[in-house]
């Protein structure tokens, strides 16, 4: 135990460190502008950043992944803080925290079992077009050097790893930055940068109790906002996770991380920042920049905290367009390329659910939303391909007075309906088997079903014997199941 944590912390220290400063870079501007989206000074958004970063990286479940202020969480925040004001959103910060603690507790991240890998790739997909689009409005109205620059930087972003040696050593984003930041310098171009987005907090954070009334009006206000923030933050998280898992081709500890998350934003809203959670662009930064461990995560938190409070005067001099061209390489490297092609190759159904959830989130900029449609999309499809595989074959015997049924598939809420065309209830007969042996009942419909089915014989005069009901399926008939109860019996007797 003590030696894989040893591992998790130091196994990969150089590459750690540098990647968990090129991310501090990287948080800056975007904590700055979630600020702006949520309506609160800039301060609030980097505050939350530090604090995330620090306390996830001791209790959350993913090393390497980084956590921080998003503009998902962002969104949501807005007419709290309007109506309400700052105070709330620290107390809400709270409250989103204990609920994702006990979204821990009840193991709520079981829940991700049911998101399809065509909904993850339309996660993905989605988040890599909202990053570019965050870019625009930093390439849109501006001089030619905003090009020339953030070409430049993209060019050495991609091909200062090909250099031998040292074009492994360093991260190619920490040089684009550095190398842009001093060709402004020093050539004296007229270039927005960092220093323009906000005033920068001078101080270190500090511990704050919410003022807000302690009563249930107070709790009423927040809960809505709290209990959405909670729900987006740790769907985006575990999303990102498995992202990260599967860059970096090992497993994260999902009930671990919900837990985390409700730690740091805890912590978050008692140092005066706004919830946050899992970031895909910066844990995508951070592993394409070498980082692997929890370390990374931690001198990210720390580096950003030292920059904006102790370096904010070579921090306001690095150029947006260094910025910005990190974060196209990081939605470039996002997209997943290969599904444009699978396009041709997959079904119908796989696509629709991937393109659905890229079109929900990208034109919402909600996941959460994107992502329950493409799950309840994906239900639908699934339902209707498994009801269809199911079918009853019959045979008529002894003196053409008694027939056999046998059924096969699943029978559930899409199929139950299908189940009953197939039995022939106006047949003379005096008896009727049905051999349920190849067959799995799920649900109260598929015990409708059959309830409607046994009856119906019985109504003819007909002798029903049922053979060859598994445990599962003759539990949920013995519970639910109405034939051989004669009030019941009756009254659907009457119905027909």
């Amino acid at each position: 135990m003590l030696s894989f944590k040893k591992n998790e912390w130091f196994g990969n220290l150089r590459g750690d460190v540098l990647s968990g400063i090129v991310v501090a870079l990287a948080l800056i501007p975007e904590a700055i502008a979630f600020s702006i989206i949520a309506g609160v000074d800039p301060q609030v958004g980097l505050y939350a950043s530090f604090a995330m970063a620090v306390t996830i990286a001791f209790v959350g479940g993913r090393p390497g992944m980084i956590s921080a202020a998003t503009g998902a969480m962002a969104l949501l925040m807005v007419n709290l803080v309007k109506q309400f004001g700052l105070e709330y959103l620290f107390a809400a910060s709270i409250l989103t925290g204990v609920i994702q603690i006990l979204a821990g507790f009840i193991r709520l991240e079981k829940l991700m079992s049911f998101v399809s890998q065509s909904v993850v790739t339309g996660f993905v997909n989605a988040l890599a077009i909202l990053i570019f689009m965050a870019q625009l409005p930093e390439l849109t109205n501006v001089t030619s050097n905003v090009y020339v620059l953030t070409a430049i930087g993209l060019g050495i972003i991609y091909l200062f790893p090909l250099l031998p040696k040292i074009g492994k050593v360093i991260p190619s984003p920490l040089v684009c930055i550095i190398t842009l930041t001093a060709a402004t310098q020093f050539l004296g171009i007229d270039i927005r940068t960092v220093g323009d987005m906000g005033i920068l907090p001078s101080t270190l954070p500090v511990f704050h109790i919410p003022s807000v009334p302690m009563n249930l009006d107070t709790l009423l206000i927040i809960l809505p906002y709290s209990g959405a923030l909670a729900v987006v933050g740790l769907l985006e998280s575990l999303m990102t996770s498995t992202i990260v898992d599967e860059m970096t081709d090992t497993t994260s500890n999902s009930n671990r991380e919900c837990k985390g998350q409700g730690v740091a934003n805890i912590v978050v809203g008692f140092f005066g920042g706004m919830a946050g959670c899992a970031m895909i662009g910066q844990s995508v930064i951070n592993v394409k920049s070498g980082g692997r461990g929890r370390l990374s995560t931690l001198v990210a938190g720390i580096f950003l905290l030292v920059m904006v409070v102790f370096l904010s005067q070579w921090l306001k001099i690095i150029p947006m367009a260094a910025l910005v061209a990190i974060m196209i390489m990081v939605s470039i490297g996002t997209f997943n390329w290969d599904s444009i092609t699978n396009l041709k190759k997959y079904p119908v159904s796989t696509n629709a659910v991937m393109l659905t959830t890229v079109l929900v989130v990208v034109f919402t900029h909600n996941l959460a939303f994107g992502v329950l449609a493409g799950v309840l999309l994906a239900s639908l499809f699934f339902a209707n391909k498994i009801g269809k595989f199911m079918y009853v074959e019959d045979e008529l015997g002894e003196g053409e007075l008694h027939r056999a049924y046998k059924v096969h598939g699943q029978v559930f809420f899409n199929s139950s309906d299908e189940f009953l065309k197939y039995f022939n209830f106006k047949e003379k007969l005096s008896k009727v088997t049905i051999d349920l042996s190849g067959a799995h009942f799920w649900d109260i419909s598929a015990v409708a079903a059959f309830d409607k089915a046994v009856i119906k014989f019985k109504q003819q005069g007909i002798d029903v014997l049922v053979i060859g009901l598994n445990e599962a399926s003759q539990t949920i008939i013995d519970r639910f199941g109405v034939q051989n109860d004669p009030k019941e019996t009756d009254k659907i007797l009457v119905a027909h």
